[in-house]
This record gives C-alpha cells, structure tokens and sequence, in this order.
C-alpha cells in the first residue's frame, strides 16, 4: 500500500510541485553555504595583520634587544594580510637575543629571516670589519648619550705644523659615520666597528698618541669634506 502511495506521489501534479520545492530548498541552503564560505574567504583574505616595520635604517649588527626597547627604531602597522612578507615579525619580544643580519630599510617590514644569534660582536662582522675599543671620559663619549646602535663622528686633538712650520694644536675630522657596537652610559670603553684593518689602526693610534672625541650623529646624515680646526679657525690668530 505504501508504495503504491508512493508512487502516486511522484506522478502527480502536487508531487512534481513537492519535489520542487524540496530541490529549491535544497539549492537555496547550498548557495547559502557557498556565499557564507565565500564572505569568510575574502575577510580572512582582506583581515590585517600588525607587523614591525622599521622607522630608520637599521644596519647590520645592531642588537635586537637595542631594537625591541627603542620605539624609534620601529613602528607596529596593520598591514593586509596578502602583503605580509613571508615570516614577518609580530612582537618585539622575538627579538630579544638576536642580531640584525643585514641592513633593514626605512619602512620594511622586519622578518624572521632578517635577525639570527650572532654569536657574540664577531658575529656581525665581515671578513674586513674589525670591532676597536677605545677609552673615552664622558664629555668625549657624549656623556653617556650613545650606545650600542649609535653613529657618531670621530675627532682627534692632536698638533699639525702651520705654513711656518711652527707645531700647533688642531681638531681633525678623522672618521664619519662610525657605528657603535657597544659603549657604557658614563663614558669608558666605547666598542667602535672599523670598516678596515687599517682604519681599526689608526683608531688605536690616535687613542694611544693624541686625544679622541666622539660627536653623535643622524642614521642618516651627509658627509662634508673632512675639516681641520686650529686657532685660525676659532679666534682668528
């Protein structure tokens, strides 16, 4: 008897109307179900993630802990998840430890693959770099103003013979843009990188024959003509 009822449903008018209506709604629920997967696609596909990315230059060797408690070296950005560099940064604290790798532009996002354990200030030297140490007072440290990240100008108080041949003190420019690997907060041992063997030497000879000082300055700053200061240039005589 059932399937005789059965049957006559199917074959019917009413029955072909049901039947209709249960493929519509069945339809209906699929399409609901693909643009509700499809919504949840293109948010997560649009969703934002916060990255570091970097304010200045930061140049090899500089430390990760320098970095994670300085905010002028980075800024946290919401950035589209589809434009998120491949292992990029998301916390500070990944950096504690570590050491840049390689130099990092202005406005690039930080990534794993930029920061590794350098082993030690050897580690974040190349095959010509060479790490100095010079004793400096605080006045000629910048009274504890740098530190490890710093750049600074090297001037050397030392005597130079005038056009009469006479001996007399001058301040020299003798090296821009030096980068600081290590220095205390009162003066004492400021560790500078030598970007040669040669310029390591002359650092260690003029801090043992004549009188070195330290000038901060900019990430980023020209470079003018080396200048040579003697009494000349200060009183006029």
């Amino acid at each position: 008897m059932e399937n005789i009822m059965s049957s006559k449903l199917f074959t019917t008018r009413q029955g072909t109307v049901l039947l209709g209506v249960i493929a519509a709604v069945i339809a209906a629920i699929a399409l609901i179900v693909y643009l509700d997967h499809y919504r949840n696609s293109v948010a997560s596909a649009n969703a934002s993630i916060k990255v570091l990315v970097a304010n200045r230059l930061i140049q090899k060797g500089t430390s990760g802990d320098v970095i994670r408690t300085n905010g002028g070296y980075y800024q946290v950005l919401s950035i589209p998840k589809k434009q998120v560099d491949p292992g990029a940064i998301l916390s500070p604290a990944s950096l504690a430890g570590k050491v840049a790798l390689t130099d990092i532009s202005s406005s690039q996002q930080l990534t794993a693959a930029d920061f590794g354990v350098g082993g030690g200030i050897s580690g974040v030297l190349n095959k010509n770099e060479r790490a100095v140490v010079i004793s400096l007072g605080s006045p000629q440290a910048v009274g504890g103003q740098i530190g490890a990240g710093s750049h600074v100008d090297v001037w050397v108080l030392t005597n130079g013979q005038d056009s009469s041949g006479v001996s007399r003190p001058i301040a020299k420019l003798l090296f821009q843009d030096m980068y600081v690997l290590n220095a205390g907060t009162t003066g004492g041992n400021v560790t500078l990188r030598a970007e040669t063997p040669t310029q390591a030497g002359q650092l260690i000879y003029a801090s043992s024959n004549d009188q070195l000082w330290l000038t901060l300055r900019a990430t980023i700053a020209s470079k003018p003509k080396p200048p040579v200061i003697s009494a000349r240039n200060v009183t006029g005589g």
